[in-house]
């Protein structure tokens, strides 16, 4: 039987580690490639990269760290540093939009990538990716947002609505290739309420693609809330682990404990 997976999700914008709220607001936390000792230390089950300054609106605000101790550094090279380094399985994710650029973070070191807007404007070119570098290695990143009660796919580009229904989508993108799911929510992101479980067990109750939830954790039973209740193979979080000391380890024993399949 499969283990679920704990994966902490560091976002990074123009060369920073940011927190995200919303989509919408980013506070500079500190330099993204001083992070992977210390999960390195914590023995984590994966880590996400998500490059949000390649498909973010220009509009959203970049807050300075009050410490001032951060520099921007350039993605590809964060790859390259973070690779050598790192232990765990990794998955780097923004901005993608061809096979050579793809191809670039595989050679850098990256065990899997994640692509959003490209997909949505070029489906076939998930296909392209999963027979160049195989299903497994191709994951599909959905941000939803809930608007009057029904959801949609948000579209990072004109920061709206996408006009494709989700689960039609989710139809494609299966048929496609898509090896997995990062499936985000915009009305919890940064928000620490716990996720969305009626669109996670939405999204689950209509695919075989195994899907990662990410976004609003503030507790460690949301993670438990995730896996009992939507049935979601993986959970992923960015804010509590940046904020809070040994959430990692303290997360995984709390999960262990509540006699949930980890490692």
């Amino acid at each position: 039987m499969l283990k679920n997976r704990l994966i902490p999700v560091l976002f990074l914008k123009d060369g920073y580690l940011v927190r995200s709220e919303s989509f919408s607001a980013y506070q500079i936390l500190g330099n993204p490639v001083a992070q992977v000792q210390r999960y390195n230390d914590w023995d984590v089950d994966e880590l996400i990269y998500i490059d949000i300054s390649a498909s973010y609106n220009s509009r959203n605000s970049l807050t300075v760290s009050p410490h001032g101790d951060a520099s921007p550094i350039a993605f590809l090279d964060i790859i390259s540093a973070v690779s050598k380094n790192c232990l765990m399985p990794l998955t780097f994710g923004g901005g993608i939009t061809s096979l050579s650029e793809a191809s670039a973070r595989f050679q850098l070191g990256a065990d899997k990538i994640t692509i959003n807007s490209q997909s949505l404007r070029s489906p076939k070119f998930i296909s392209e990716l999963a027979y160049e570098f195989g299903s497994q290695a191709i994951v599909v990143s959905i941000d939803c947002i809930k608007i009057d009660n029904i959801y949609h796919i948000f579209d990072h580009l004109t920061a709206a609505a996408y006009p494709i229904d989700l689960y039609e989508w989710l139809s494609q993108i299966q048929d496609l290739g898509a090896g997995e799911i990062l499936l985000n929510s915009v009305d919890r992101d940064g928000k620490a309420t716990g996720y969305d479980l009626t669109l996670l067990k939405s999204v689950v109750d209509v695919t075989s693609v195994p899907v990662i939830a990410c976004g609003g954790v503030g507790h460690y039973s949301d993670f438990s809330d995730a896996i009992t209740q939507s049935g979601v193979m993986a959970v992923a979080a960015g804010n509590i682990f940046n904020f809070k000391e040994l959430a990692y380890p303290m997360a995984k024993r709390f999960l262990k404990k509540s006699g949930l399949n980890f490692r």
